[in-house]
């Protein structure tokens, strides 16, 4: 018995040894990745054999230096407890700029200069001043066009969405979903009411918005968030909470959501009728709500279906698509998400879906539950989104016992 407990111990103490290392490893993190993004761009643009004029490669250097000091300096002063917006601004933009050149410093400074070597072009300083103007051009035209990309209103994007135990008094609702708007230093007053006046178009029986309405409190985004007490739908507008309203007093948003006319789901649904037909609506608070230490926060699926007929097909507003697991160990037809923002400046995708079982789309999980997660209205952080476009999205919900 001794030896049995000795063994397991032993066993326990191996699997714990590279689990507290990683642990270590991930706290030097946020510290190690700042110096990443400055200089491998600085490296491969300045100093791998195109010899720039002296005064080209420390004016270049410097930049980089000085980047590397102000870009940390800038978010914590506009994200920290002073929440400057225009410090904010400043970090959230060398942030996207520099993950950008990040990225195509990687990719071209290997691939294009190892064609430009096996196609014989050039010699060593030639190939390199190559892949310097190519990654400058390629972040350029990116960076630019992921700046029109993140300050447009959304496109529609349609989709007919078949659940089998809808009734046909039901099929053809359509459903607008809004998600992820983040309000915050940039002042979007203007793009929201184009946003809302998009949505207004669409005939929406149900508007769903599923969280991160902004960064910032209430009181301080509430100019950007009013036009949202425009939106219409025939039978109503819902709203759950996401996880950036529990950095920023969570409580002051569902009472603002809630004067402004919207129906907060938190932890529970109401009942959308029609043609005889029921479907239950019923939202959930985000994920990260209990350990926000709010009183009466939480994601609580049983007590947000607590009195539904369990013949009802069920739509469910959840802002994390990771929620998805349990949606589906209690039977949910559809599950609205955003979070992701559908990576929002690529190739950042491949970090979100380490994270979520989602990125952007319409999935199935379980016996019969689908998750859709939409790529989001707005965008959060750096004013850029590449090769992830944001969405208003209409979901025509249809029965498989639908005539014609």
């Amino acid at each position: 018995m001794t030896e049995t407990s000795d063994t397991r111990s032993a066993a326990g103490a191996a699997q714990e040894a590279p689990r507290s290392r990683l642990q270590r490893l991930m706290r030097y993190i946020p510290l190690i990745a700042p110096v990443l993004l400055w200089a491998v761009p600085c490296w491969v643009l300045l100093h791998t054999g195109q010899r720039w004029p002296l005064p080209v490669t420390l004016i270049g250097t410097a930049l980089s230096v000085l980047g590397l000091a102000g870009m940390p300096l800038a978010m914590v002063r506009g994200h920290g407890r002073r929440q400057q917006d225009r410090a904010a601004i400043v970090g959230d933009t060398l942030l996207g700029c520099v993950w950008v050149l990040f990225t195509w410093s990687v990719l071209l400074g290997v691939l294009l200069r190892l064609a430009l070597t096996v196609g014989g072009v050039g010699d060593g300083q030639d190939r390199a001043r190559i892949v310097t103007w190519a990654v400058l051009g390629v972040a350029a035209a990116l960076l630019a066009g992921g700046y029109a990309e993140a300050r447009r209103v959304p496109r529609v994007r349609r989709l007919d969405v078949e659940l089998p135990r809808l009734g046909a008094g039901l099929d053809g609702t359509r459903v607008v979903l809004i998600t992820d708007t983040h309000y915050g230093p940039l002042d979007r007053a203007r793009w929201s009411a184009r946003v809302c006046e998009t949505v207004n178009t669409l005939e929406a029986d149900l508007v769903c918005h599923t969280g991160d309405i902004a960064d910032g409190t209430a009181e301080r985004r509430r100019a950007q968030a009013v036009p949202l007490g425009t939106v219409q739908a025939t039978r109503a507008r819902v709203y759950v909470t996401g996880n950036h309203e529990y950095y920023s007093e969570a409580q002051g948003w569902v009472d603002l959501m809630g004067e402004l006319g919207w129906e907060p789901l938190r932890n529970r649904h109401l009942l959308l009728e029609r043609g005889g037909d029921t479907l239950v609506v019923a939202g959930v608070d985000d994920v990260t709500a209990e350990s926000s230490g709010l009183a009466g926060h939480r994601a609580h699926l049983a007590g947000a279906l607590r009195g539904a007929d369990p013949d009802h097909p069920v739509l469910l507003l959840a802002h994390q698509p990771k929620f998805i697991d349990r949606a589906a160990a209690h039977g949910i037809d559809l599950q609205l998400s955003g979070h992701t923002h559908g990576g929002q400046i690529w190739p950042f995708h491949y970090l979100v879906r380490l994270d979520q079982p989602a990125v952007a789309g319409l999935s199935s999980h379980g016996a019969r539950t689908l998750l859709y997660t939409s790529r989001g209205t707005g965008f959060w952080g750096p004013p850029f989104r590449v090769f992830a476009p944001s969405e208003i999205t209409l979901l025509v919900l249809r029965s498989p016992r639908r005539s014609g």
